[in-house]
């Protein structure tokens, strides 16, 4: 029985994360703590990442960008998936951020979001945008 319990919990992909290509990303929790472009509502809502060449040209220039962003590691890695964790500078509090190539190959979907607390103080949102930022200054989103 035991050995059912490790392989139930082995194959929910950790954090409740999405590593496929065109899934849905997790949902935001109802804090404010989140951000995602598959969020419906306009609190958490962020718009995807509008990609102006092919992923396979895009991805080097997004890989670079999120390791060059401060405290910030690239953790999973796969074909149309990234995630990557950011470590606040004073308290050490770790968020997620994760891309999706979305199923169309034009758009990357994008969801950062906090481990733990209730508000961030804008700190998810910020991330987001700051990689949109670094992105269109590389010339591969709008």
């Amino acid at each position: 029985m035991a050995g059912l319990v490790l392989v139930a919990i082995g194959c929910t992909g950790g954090k409740g994360m999405s590593e496929s290509r065109g899934a849905p990303l997790a949902p935001c929790p109802s804090s404010p703590n989140c951000v995602s472009s598959q969020a419906a509502d306009a609190a958490h809502r962020v718009e995807p990442l509008a990609l102006r060449a092919p992923a396979t040209d895009v991805w080097p220039e997004l890989t670079r960008a999120v390791a060059s962003m401060p405290r910030t590691r690239i953790v999973a890695e796969q074909p149309g998936y990234l995630r990557a964790e950011a470590t606040s500078l004073l308290f050490r509090f770790v968020d997620d951020l994760e891309l999706a190539l979305a199923a169309d190959g034009r758009r990357l979907d994008v969801r950062s979001a906090s481990r733990i607390g209730y508000s961030d103080l804008g700190a998810n949102r910020k991330r987001v945008e700051a990689l949109r930022t670094a992105l269109r200054k590389a010339g591969v989103v709008e």
